[in-house]
């Protein structure tokens, strides 16, 4: 870990990482807000959607752009990328229904704050195991 901390390739991947995910980000939450709000959707019916249309995004953008990983399977990354994410996302509808019915927070800062704390499992999982066939240490 701590020679992986160490190699400046990394940090600007969590960066590319951290600008798609806040693109990601906006979209989730818009989506969330439509879905909770117009739709009338429970929270975590809501979450779920939002989910699946911000994790498309973000696969596209991280495949092509932050890892540059053109060059492995993109059917083995996308499945990679989707269990990942789902992972992730499974964190962070626990802490959602934790915020929102343990804490009584709102639910659509809940939801802001539940992203927010599955991005670290997401990037390690993502650059570990779904995108990881693709980059180079050096």
């Amino acid at each position: 870990m701590r020679r992986g901390l160490r190699r400046s390739h990394n940090w600007v991947q969590l960066m590319k990482f951290c600008l798609v995910g806040g693109s990601g980000y906006v979209v989730n939450l818009i989506v969330f807000a439509l879905a909770f709000e117009l739709g009338n959707l429970h929270h975590l019916v809501a979450a779920t959607i939002a989910f699946g249309v911000a994790v498309t995004n973000n696969f596209w953008w991280n495949r092509y752009w932050t890892f540059a990983a053109r060059e492995g399977h993109a059917g083995f990354q996308a499945a990679r990328f989707f269990a990942v994410s789902g992972g992730a996302f499974l964190f962070a509808a626990a802490v959602l229904e934790l915020l929102v019915s343990g804490a009584h927070v709102q639910e659509i800062p809940a939801q802001a704050i539940s992203v927010v704390a599955a991005t670290p499992l997401n990037f390690v999982g993502n650059k570990m195991w779904s995108f990881g066939s693709g980059i180079r240490d050096g």
